[in-house]
């Protein structure tokens, strides 16, 4: 961990389908100010996943998240986002920091098959690009974006410090004692440490929403692609991690 990052607050919870998780959000963030450098949610956190024809009156246009930018000035925020912009509406990663908006990344893989029908009500975004924070450089996706291993070809020459990724993957491929897309992300954000030599801060959600169980599972690897840090799965965890020196 970069030696300026206090530590890392890891908020795998269940988002409800409405805007009350601005509510919890800033509950969370003010508890962890002092904790950790920064705090991290999920996909989608201040909106729930299934929203479909709601996604017109829920997403939130940056100058509603004002109350977010001023939490910013005491610990910085990664979250996950429905996001309405003149273009139309991106499912969006957003990092904030000093009261501003450091950076934001719009999902550029929208599935668009069985259960999933993102691509139906957000625009993609084009790209993935790294930004800089006071703890080093750093990147976003959004779920689905880490299986598309073109996407972080993107990142090769910028080598980030650490790559943020939020999710909201449902659970699949149920055995005696493992979970397959477990085990399917896992090796996924493994290679991505390795490959780009950064520490992977993975958030997942948890809950259930129209059928769909979400699995958790949120973990800290560190550049050898080693799990330094890992909640629950399947349970709602506030998890606040510092490396022992």
């Amino acid at each position: 961990m970069n030696p300026m990052l206090k530590g890392i607050t890891l908020v795998q919870n269940a988002p409800r389908l409405n805007r009350s998780n601005l509510e919890f959000a800033l509950q969370e963030i003010e508890k962890a100010k002092g904790k950790s450098s920064v705090i991290v949610f999920s996909e989608l956190a201040l909106n729930g996943y299934m929203l479909q024809d709601k996604l017109s009156e829920d997403a939130w246009q940056m100058d509603e998240l004002a109350l977010l930018l001023e939490a910013s000035h005491t610990i910085d925020i990664v979250i996950g986002v429905a996001l309405k912009e003149e273009r139309g509406f991106y499912n969006a990663a957003l990092y904030l920091s000093k009261g501003a908006l450091t950076h934001t990344h719009h999902k550029v893989h929208l599935p668009n098959y069985g259960m999933f029908e993102e691509a139906r009500y957000f625009k993609a975004g084009s790209r993935i690009s790294s930004f800089t924070t006071d703890y080093g450089s750093a990147a976003m996706l959004v779920c689905e974006d880490l299986w598309e291993s073109s996407l972080l070809e993107d990142l090769e020459d910028a080598h980030p410090d650490i790559i943020y990724v939020l999710a909201a993957s449902p659970a699949r491929g149920f055995s005696d004692d493992k979970l397959a897309i477990e085990e399917q992300w896992h090796t996924l954000l493994q290679k991505a440490a390795v490959q780009m030599q950064a520490q992977v801060v993975f958030v997942n959600r948890v809950g259930f929403e129209d059928g769909l169980g979400f699995w958790g599972g949120s973990r800290i690897l560190n550049d050898k692609g080693e799990v330094i840090h890992l909640l629950s799965k399947f349970e709602s965890e506030v998890s606040h991690y510092k490396e022992e020196m």
